[in-house]
């Protein structure tokens, strides 16, 4: 979901509270489950579930809908947040569910030259549980998490025959 030109960017402390404030308010409604993110300056990508395309269409409007609002009133702006509708792209299998998700936890590597090796903290990377290394978690007790478990076969299993668990050095093809 890419937002219009003239609206604030994401990953501005405030923008990014809002942001994930209203994840974790849409993230399981309708039928649609918000189980991965990453947020960018001007972008957002999403892995979700869906039980039809109806689910997926109301969930996804619903949360931009929220996510508009929230962010006009930290920005104290009227008007469209997102420039376009979103691009939902279905995944069929487990290779192409795992190079998903390498790139959207591991996204800011690419656009933000974030150091390999390091979580993105405007990502839902600290509540993945695929992590090749080991990691302490919770890193911040936050309240409630701004996403949902998986709960379909390729997002908590499939994915996992190729390649195994994704390390955090790997990034983005």
């Amino acid at each position: 979901m890419r937002r219009v030109a003239e609206g604030p960017a994401f990953r501005r402390g405030d923008c990014y509270a809002v942001l994930r404030r209203c994840f974790a308010a849409g993230k399981s409604r309708f039928g649609f489950r918000l189980v991965h993110y990453s947020v960018q300056g001007n972008h957002i990508h999403l892995i979700c579930e869906a039980d039809d395309r109806r689910a997926l269409s109301r969930g996804m409007q619903g949360l931009a809908i929220r996510i508009a609002r929230g962010m006009n009133r930290v920005a104290k702006r009227r008007g469209k947040v997102f420039a376009d509708r979103y691009h939902a792209r279905q995944l069929r299998t487990p290779t192409e569910v795992r190079r998903a998700l390498v790139y959207v936890l591991q996204n800011a590597h690419h656009h933000q030259h974030l150091v390999a090796g390091l979580l993105d903290v405007y990502s839902s990377a600290p509540y993945f549980d695929g992590w090749r290394e080991r990691l302490r978690l919770p890193l911040v007790n936050d309240g409630d998490p701004p996403v949902v478990p998986a709960t379909a076969w390729l997002l908590t299993t499939g994915w996992k025959r190729r390649g195994g668990p994704i390390s955090l050095a790997e990034t983005p093809s």
